[in-house]
């Protein structure tokens, strides 16, 4: 049964808050981004981990469009040892020209934080996704296990790209998110 107020939604918050909508130094969000195909359910397969993820698993993200250039996003996670699930619902803007991987998040009204497409697989199957700093970071795919040369390849590249890779945790999706789904 979700919570009354997710964990997902006060650390968004702060990230709003803190962060804004920047691009961390020094990388570039991808080209010849189609926002219509990044649409629908992404698993999170590893992330640099926060407070408003901290314990959960089973993480998902559903993006669907509300209007022309507004989207709904629903995070979803669960908290296997307690068996709780973890959902917050917000919207996301693209940032000046819709065809760079750039969007504005928001779950908490007008704050809001970037989140930046780095690097994505040409039938968007996976994607690598940093928010405005390095201290956030998260590798997704469409399904829920990712053949393990590609999870290494964008391991590399986020490494490249000086983001702190030997903190990245993996996020579990298999059997035990089964009664979940």
């Amino acid at each position: 049964m979700p919570h009354p107020l997710p964990r997902l939604c006060p650390a968004l918050l702060v990230l709003g808050l803190s962060a804004c909508t920047g691009l961390p130094e020094g990388t570039r969000a991808v080209d010849g981004f189609d926002l219509d195909r990044y649409l629908g359910r992404w698993y999170e397969i590893a992330r640099l981990d926060h407070s408003f993820e901290e314990g959960l698993d089973c993480v998902t993200a559903d993006y669907s469009r509300l209007s022309d250039r507004a989207i709904r996003v629903i995070n979803r996670g669960v908290d296997l040892a307690a068996g709780e699930v973890d959902v917050a619902e917000g919207r996301a803007h693209p940032l000046d020209d819709p065809r760079v991987g750039r969007l504005k998040v928001s779950f908490f009204g007008p704050f809001y934080a970037g989140y930046n497409v780095l690097a994505l697989a040409d039938d968007y199957d996976w994607a690598l996704v940093a928010g405005p700093s390095r201290d956030y970071l998260w590798i997704l795919s469409r399904a829920p296990v990712m053949p393990e040369a590609t999870y290494e390849a964008l391991v590399e590249r986020a490494e490249t790209l000086d983001f702190p890779v030997e903190s990245l945790i993996e996020v579990e999706q298999g059997e035990a998110c089964a009664p979940w789904r």
